[in-house]
Order: structure tokens, then sequence, then C-alpha cells
């Protein structure tokens, strides 16, 4: 049963066979479907912090499980169950489990990580920052963007930015053209399509519920020759949700996600005190509670319902 304090679960051990044991998710082999419990653990910079984020787990499964709802005739998506409901019976007394589980077909995972990009921020504004102007452009990662552009600005329209789906470290940026040979341009061209689809339904609810979805990262997998949305979907994790009364173009945006831990860490890198190796340090309490509140206000905002919890 899992290792735990109240409202904070970081381990499982089920008895059922492993599938796989990632920074976040713990997923067990159920034949032809899996069983996903995302745990409260937290990482940055690649390193899997030894606290976590008490409710972060619950979080992530129900506003996947809401925009699977929501976009399913967009794409059709893994999961068949969640919450008590995806819980074999021998499961279903171990109410830590209840909202943080789900269970779901097993697909063939195309390796690649889709990504689609509304605003000019992270890696490519890191990128735009370095290109040089020429008539009036910027060429970013094979695209041509207008030249002063601020940091932060809504791009003229959402761009489609694959990457790598590294196993371990940081996934690499990858062109369409790279990708296609990878997987083939019809099936390319496939995914940069709902990928952007997914995306830009996305943006239009969370702006009706006070965010901008600056970017989000999807995976997809194949199942009896269909692609199939998996993994999570638009969530604090996979996604940067920026509060519209405070979003000003021009600066870095506070994002509702893990940024009070990276922030914190980062200081620590500053002064000396942590070198983004493992072990990573705990957490003072303060960065705790101010995670869970940006992950749990996310999903409340966006959805209009409590989280259910342990």
């Amino acid at each position: 049963m899992p290792d735990q304090t109240p409202s904070l679960v970081l381990k499982t051990d089920l008895p059922f066979p492993a599938f796989t044991r990632g920074k976040v998710r713990d997923v067990y082999d159920l034949g032809n479907e899996l069983l996903i419990v995302t745990s409260d653990r937290i990482s940055a910079f690649d390193v899997v912090l030894p606290c976590g984020i008490p409710n972060k787990g619950e979080v992530l499964t129900q506003i996947s499980a809401l925009w699977f709802e929501r976009t399913a005739g967009i794409v059709p998506n893994h999961l068949l169950a969640y919450g008590p409901d995806a819980l074999p019976e021998t499961l279903q007394g171990d109410l830590s489990l209840h909202w943080r589980t789900s269970r779901v077909r097993k697909t063939e995972p195309i390796l690649v990580e889709c990504v689609a990009r509304g605003y000019l921020s992270g890696s490519l504004w890191s990128a735009y920052r370095k290109a040089v102007p020429s008539e009036g452009k910027v060429e970013v990662w094979g695209f041509d963007l207008p030249a002063g552009l601020k940091e932060s600005e809504a791009l003229p329209e959402p761009i489609f930015t694959p990457t790598t789906k590294a196993a371990v470290g940081h996934d690499e940026s990858i062109t369409f053209s790279q990708m296609a040979d990878q997987i083939g341009r019809e099936l390319a061209e496939e995914l940069r399509r709902l990928t952007l689809e997914l995306y830009t339904s996305g943006d239009h609810h969370a702006r009706q519920h006070g965010f901008v979805i600056a970017d989000t990262k999807v995976e997809f997998g194949m199942l009896d020759g269909k692609v199939m949305l998996i993994d999570e979907l638009l969530t604090p994790d996979s996604s940067r949700f920026w509060d519209i009364s405070t979003y000003h173009p021009g600066r870095s945006q506070p994002s509702y996600d893990k940024q009070p831990v990276r922030d914190y860490l980062q200081g620590l890198c500053d002064d000396g005190k942590w070198n983004k190796e493992p072990p990573g340090p705990v957490l003072p309490d303060d960065v705790v509670k101010a995670t869970t509140h940006r992950y749990v206000t996310v999903f409340e905002r966006l959805f209009g319902r409590k989280l259910r919890t342990a």
C-alpha cells in the first residue's frame, strides 16, 4: 500500500506487475489495460525531490479526466475510468488511491512529444532573442515570426514545435520535417493538426475562466491502427497557465504550476547550496503550500468544482 502521510502519496506498491515508474506516475500492467496511480512526487531540473506536493496527483488525474471528456470529439483518448471506478475491488477500500487513479487502454506510444505554443515564452523566447531579424521577420525553429515581439506576447497564430521523447534527461526540439522522417509524414500531419486543435480548444475554455494557456505538451499512441490521446492533458505539469488579470507582455509571467519550487531551488543554486544533482533538497512548508494552492486553483477555476480528495 502507499507510503504516505495525510494527503500525501509518494510511492505505491500494488499487487500487479509494474509497467513503468516515472517521475510522477506509477503504472501497473493489467493485460490490455493499465492502472495509473499519479503520485504527489515533484521533480525540478530533472531531479525528483524527496518531498511531495499534497493533492498534486489528485489534481493531475481529475483535470486530465475532465479535459479528456471535453475533447473526446476532437480525438479519442485512452481513459476508461478514473476515481474509485478505476480501482479493482480489492483496492477500493484504500481511500488514498481513489481520486489519483485511472484505468486506461494500453496503446503503442508514438515517441514524439507534441507541443503547441501560443505565446513567446520559455525556450522559444530564448531562441527568438538570439535570432537576427531580416526584412521585418525573425526565423525561429523554421517559423517566420514578426520582429519586435515582446516576451510573453501572443504569437500571430499558435505553432507546433515537436520534441524528442527522451527516456532520461531533456527532450530536444526537432523540426516538423525531422518528425515526419521519424514517424511518417501523414501521421506527423495528423498529430500536428490534433495538437493545435486541442490547444486552441483548451485555451478558449481557459480564457472563459480567467486563464491563458501559453503552451502545452500532449502525447499520442496507436491502438488498432488509430491515433489515440494518452498520458495527461492540459494539466499544470504539461502546460503553462497564466492568470489573465495579471498577464502583461514584456516580462516573464507568474505560472500556476511548480514555479514556487523552481524559484526556491534556483535561489539555492545561485547561493551555491545545490548543484541541480541528486539528491534534491527538502522544500520548506511555505513553498509546498504555495505550490499545492496553484495546482488546486487551476483545477477549481477551470471546472467550477471542488477537487475530490482522500
